[in-house]
């Protein structure tokens, strides 16, 4: 199944943060405003979320292009593991 995953991109002290990160089922995928990605089951997917959270709950990101570049580049380099 094909998710677009989705995140919030919020400011903080030390930069902008990236977190409460989601995956909706879609048929149409849409790269430009989130990461569309292949998912198998639901249990991958609930990790793949889980490791997003951990991963970027400590990270920091001067500007919004550079955290969704990051957040894309995490996401692609895990689907290409799978």
């Amino acid at each position: 199944m094909i998710y677009q995953l989705g995140w919030s991109t919020l400011p903080g002290l030390r930069g902008l943060a990236c977190s409460d990160f989601r995956a909706t089922p879609t048929a149409s995928p849409d790269n430009e405003r989130g990461v569309a990605v292949e998912i198998s089951t639901e249990e991958q997917r609930d990790t793949l979320l889980r490791q997003l959270e951990n991963y970027f709950g400590a990270k920091r990101f001067t500007n919004a292009a550079d955290a969704f570049d990051g957040v894309k580049a995490f996401v692609l380099e895990h689907a290409a593991k799978q």
